[in-house]
């Protein structure tokens, strides 16, 4: 009995120090998303990459975080098709990861490619129709279709990000201008003023306002 209880006081003193040790390595890595948030990008980068490169093929979750904060650190670098060849590197590891379709999104719309673009907020409004992106990937939806003359279309996706988040000054000066070039004159007014009460000093709904008010 006093053997027992002299093997687990043992235990009780050495499993700490083991537990330290295995800490150790991951306290002197530095943290790829506090790098992101405090606009450490390029390091981020490193960071995710070594990440990248040490995870095994069954650390999914750990992969697709990295691969997560790459793409986020590589499009505040404006370096879009970086983000491409990634992002489509960690929909190889899980098609579905709906920060990666977002962001891929994203890139695609910075680099001018609608059709693309378009495509992957489609599929992220479908993976997560309540998504902690969802306003966004309407917002970029809208905008693609005012680029594309679809001004309909155009109305739909900004009043739907707006349902997500009314409070956009610039979204609703944008759900303006589509109205106004869908021909909406009413819902173009309502549109601006919002975005005027929200910031008055919002010059493009101003303009609107000025536009169709003088007519």
């Amino acid at each position: 009995m006093k053997r027992t209880i002299l093997i687990l006081l043992l235990a009780g003193l050495f499993l700490p120090l083991a537990a330290q040790e295995d800490t150790a390595g991951s306290e002197t890595r530095e943290d790829a998303l506090v790098l992101y948030r405090n606009r450490q990008y390029e390091r981020a980068i490193e960071v995710c990459r070594q990440e990248l490169q040490e995870y095994t093929d069954d650390q999914v979750n750990r992969k697709l975080d990295s691969y997560t904060v790459m793409c986020w650190s590589l499009i505040r670098l404006n370096r879009y098709d970086e983000v491409i060849k990634y992002g489509k590197e960690a929909l190889g590891v899980f098609r579905y990861d709906q920060r990666i379709i977002e962001t891929l999104g994203e890139a695609y719309f910075y680099k001018g490619d609608n059709l693309s673009a378009l495509d992957y907020f489609e599929q992220y409004a479908v993976l997560n129709p309540t998504g902690q992106w969802i306003q966004n990937a309407y917002y970029y939806m809208g905008e693609i279709y005012i680029r594309l003359g679809e001004f309909a279309h155009a109305d739909i996706a900004l009043s739907t990000a707006l349902y997500h988040s009314p409070n956009t000054a610039g979204w609703w000066s944008r759900l303006g201008y589509a109205k106004e070039m869908g021909e909406d004159e009413a819902g173009a007014l309502d549109a601006y003023r919002q975005a005027v009460k929200l910031q008055p000093g919002n010059e493009a709904a101003l303009s609107g306002l000025e536009r169709l008010q003088g007519n």
